[in-house]
């Protein structure tokens, strides 16, 4: 599946690239909460990081807003799991009817966190999973 990115968020992509020197696949800019997440190869999260958080860091002082990393995976689970991180995320049932949903059960003292600020998590989660995955909607339950 392509993603189509708006030419900021192709910008951004190509700028974490440069600084982080790894795979990622994709870029969300979350306008009304600052945020800029990237979708970084499976594997290569350590790397996008840097030690001790040193290419995030350098992003987020470059493009003047907080910035996000999600690792890839290769089940549509996984992505959503990975996508809700740091939430401690212990089940994901992916439901195939109509629409596709991905129902996942978050650690009770994590739900905020899956949720983010005014929902700029979980939106940017429902964003990656839609465009990566075919996933319609994320529930927490």
């Amino acid at each position: 599946m392509v993603a189509e990115r708006s030419d900021e968020a192709r910008q951004h992509l190509a700028l974490f690239e440069d600084e982080a020197g790894v795979g990622v696949r994709d870029c969300v800019v979350v306008d009304d909460h600052d945020l800029v997440v990237f979708l970084v190869e499976a594997g290569e999260m350590a790397d996008a990081i840097g030690p001790g958080g040193r290419n995030v860091e350098r992003v987020e002082r470059e493009l003047d807003r907080d910035v996000k990393l999600v690792e890839d995976a290769p089940s549509p689970a996984g992505f959503v799991a990975n996508a809700l991180a740091p939430a401690t995320v212990n089940n994901v049932t992916i439901s195939r009817n109509q629409d596709t949903v991905a129902y996942v059960e978050v650690a009770s003292e994590d739900r905020g966190v899956a949720i983010g600020t005014g929902g700029k998590n979980i939106d940017a989660a429902r964003r990656l999973a839609a465009r990566h995955c075919d996933v319609d909607g994320i529930e927490l339950t």
